[in-house]
């Protein structure tokens, strides 16, 4: 016990570690991570809806993963993933490159729900009756979105 305590204390002195303290409304729109860890771009704000490009033309998957995230997850999420909800984070967003947030990260998300740890929105639940295959193409959908707008 006594070394994961350790562990821990060196995380927050080396500044590795997220802040617990609540964040303002001003901050919400922020991550709570490490930019030593991922970057300078892990601290940018959301990005505003009308900034996100979209793809004039979408692979199929990624078409019907558009209808399939505007049905399920723009209510939280925001049009096309720029946050703005008040409820959930930007996915448009460097936080959630493939490199950091894989898409099994996704996955798992949708159907198991997750914990709050870079954002301060509170714990996403699991999604009510999605499936393993629509998850699959609302991730092609996002992962397009994402390249569109310069995270790989």
């Amino acid at each position: 016990m006594a070394v994961k305590k350790f562990a821990i204390a060196m995380l927050f002195v080396g500044g590795l570690g997220t802040t617990l303290v609540a964040q303002s409304d001003e901050e919400r729109d922020r991550p709570r991570v490490s930019t030593q860890m991922h970057g300078a771009d892990a601290a940018n704000p959301a990005p505003d809806t009308e900034t996100i490009n979209v793809p004039e033309t979408l692979s199929a998957p990624a078409y019907f993963g558009q209808i399939a995230f505007e049905r399920a997850c723009s209510s939280c999420h925001g049009t096309n993933g720029a946050g703005g909800t008040g409820k959930g984070p930007p996915l448009i967003h460097p936080i959630y490159e493939p490199g950091h947030h894989g898409d099994t990260a996704f996955l798992r998300a949708a159907m198991a729900g997750v914990r709050s740890h870079h954002w301060d929105f509170g714990d996403m639940p699991p999604v009510e009756g999605i499936t393993d295959e629509t998850v699959a193409l609302i991730v092609a959908y996002v992962r397009e979105l994402q390249r569109a707008n310069g995270i790989e």
